[in-house]
């Protein structure tokens, strides 16, 4: 874990082309939230709260499991009849062990209401938390920040101070720290306390995450918790359909995996 993110999934950048596109059937998430932050393309979002939203380019999308919660990720019909790219991340965040059993929640927050700054080669938009002096209008639940940094080639920016933990996950292009290359597909994490400065070896799109530590977490599929027991229980749950459905994609669904 790096603060309160647990997972890390990096999407394309793929082509679909038409009659093809994302569907990831209803499934089901405990005690975490999950982070969308697209570069391309579109991803629909539903969940069983009734929440039915598109989430395009610099959007950010947080949805709490809380509880627990079902939702699902698919292209959207106009896009899937006409072919697609995506490329973006979806991250998860534990939630502190007071807060994991909360009610479920959604937020949804246009790209144009996340806060931008510019320093010289160097433009950052703050997708949560605090960082740089500015603050995104999400409610997280923990110290956090997570910021896109799109950076010109020889371009320099420190990783933020004030978290515990910190690291830079490079989407396009590669950067230096401490002497060592950082290329595309490779976190590097920084050291509690460290002065950490990024340099971009040419122009760059680069994630910043981190908070304060949360303590162990256990992962299984889906779903994500302090107790074990937790997690089995949400397994159980999941077998025998004691979650909500989802309003418009309550057809199928992804089965509980047997391993």
């Amino acid at each position: 874990m790096v603060g309160p993110f647990i997972f890390w999934d990096h999407m394309g950048p793929h082509l679909f082309p038409p009659g093809q596109g994302i569907d990831v059937r209803p499934h089901p998430h405990i005690n975490l939230a999950t982070v969308t932050f697209l570069f391309e393309g579109e991803i629909v979002h539903r969940d069983s709260l009734g929440s039915d939203q598109a989430i395009r380019p610099g959007d950010l999308n947080w949805m709490t499991a809380g509880r627990g919660i079902a939702h699902s990720e698919r292209t959207g019909a106009d896009r899937r009849k006409a072919g697609s790219a995506v490329h973006g991340i979806q991250s998860w965040v534990a939630l502190p062990v007071a807060l994991e059993e909360s009610a479920p929640s959604f937020q949804h927050v246009p790209g144009a209401l996340l806060p931008e700054i510019g320093r010289p080669g160097v433009r950052l938009r703050i997708i949560a938390g605090a960082a740089y002096g500015e603050t995104s209008p999400v409610t997280i639940t923990s110290p956090t920040f997570y910021v896109e940094a799109r950076m010109d080639a020889g371009a320099e920016l420190a990783l933020p101070e004030e978290y515990a933990e910190r690291a830079a996950y490079v989407v396009e292009g590669a950067i230096e720290c401490d002497g060592a290359r950082i290329d595309v597909a490779t976190m590097a994490v920084a050291h509690t306390g460290a002065e950490a400065i990024l340099r971009a070896i040419q122009p760059s799109r680069v994630m910043l995450l981190g908070g304060a530590p949360l303590g162990p977490r256990h992962i299984w599929w889906n779903f994500v918790s302090s107790s074990e027991a937790r997690i089995e229980q949400a397994k159980r749950d999941w077998k025998e359909g004691h979650y909500p459905t989802i309003p418009g994609d309550d057809v199928e669904r992804i089965p509980l995996p047997e391993e």
